[in-house]
């Protein structure tokens, strides 16, 4: 079993120099096979610079956007570049380059999801979790926001809809890029609109979720957030639109699909596939 961590960074090379030693030192204590996937959303800081100076001492890959295209094509980006190199048996782990999500919750997701679950997410909303160095404004919108999603979005095992630190399956990531394809991250425009869409387009699928308590480390952060709440806020609405528009809308359109899924992931696929993911062989990547 290999990990792989995807990890999205813009003009980070004040945090990164702090989180990917504690990384690397989190995850070689416990003797974890691990490779790093850095997606630099086209920084103008010395983060290049940064990630070179790591590279020859980490099992580092670095996914380079010559120009800013914002969280959702990074993650979008980020994930279909393990998607097609890892094995299904494999772990997908997401967390933030800011340093605001400590590595030390890597081992309690990896172990959570050997239970059987197939997504394991980080919540500042179960009893243990918490988040520190966040404004009472920005942590008031936070929670309202969430309530927002848990009331149109229910999904069994989640309390937590904004946070992107979590663990997957390889195979379920694999699997939603063939039945989803390009549409696996639509709202690739509008803010951190991605994090959620995930976790909506994982439920459709008929994944398994669970959460494990997390402490958001604010207080790390260097600078301010990147997030554009009134961007992101949009997104927020548009999914809502998206997912219960009558004519062809998320739930018409993929109805009946977690149901096959988790009877018959090939005929699943098979039905409501739209994509083709590439296969990796020895001498490199072929479609």
């Amino acid at each position: 079993m290999m990990l792989w961590v995807v990890l999205p960074a813009y003009n980070e090379c004040e945090s990164l120099p702090r989180l990917l030693p504690r990384l690397d030192e989190a995850l070689r204590a416990e003797g974890i096979a691990y490779r790093l996937v850095v997606v630099d959303d086209g920084s103008d800081d010395v983060t290049p610079s940064v990630l070179s100076g790591f590279a020859g001492r980490l099992p580092m890959e670095v996914v380079t956007h010559w120009f800013n295209r914002g969280l959702g094509e990074t993650e979008r980006d980020g994930l279909e570049h393990v998607a097609v190199r890892c094995e299904p048996d494999d772990i997908i782990v997401r967390l933030e380059g800011d340093d605001t999500h400590d590595p030390a919750y890597l081992l309690h997701l990896v172990r959570k999801l050997a239970e059987g679950y197939d997504v394991v997410s980080t919540s500042r909303f179960r009893p243990g979790g918490g988040q520190i160095g966040v404004s009472r404004y920005r942590a008031t919108i936070s929670r309202g926001a969430n309530l927002f999603m848990k009331a149109l979005f229910r999904i069994p095992g989640v309390r937590d809809y904004s946070c992107g630190y979590r663990a997957y399956r390889a195979s379920v990531i694999q699997d939603a890029l063939r039945i989803y394809g390009n549409l696996f991250i639509q709202l690739k425009g509008l803010g951190f609109t991605s994090t959620l869409e995930i976790l909506v387009k994982l439920h459709l699928l008929g994944c398994r979720f669970v959460e494990v308590p997390f402490v958001l480390r604010y207080d790390r952060k260097p600078g301010a957030s990147k997030m554009v709440t009134n961007v992101t806020t949009l997104g927020y609405v548009v999914m809502a639109v998206l997912y219960y528009w009558p004519f062809g809308g998320w739930l018409s359109r993929y109805r009946g699909l977690a149901r096959l899924y988790r009877q018959n992931r090939d005929l699943a696929i098979e039905r409501f596939g739209r994509g083709r993911l590439p296969r990796q062989s020895a001498s490199g990547i072929s479609l």
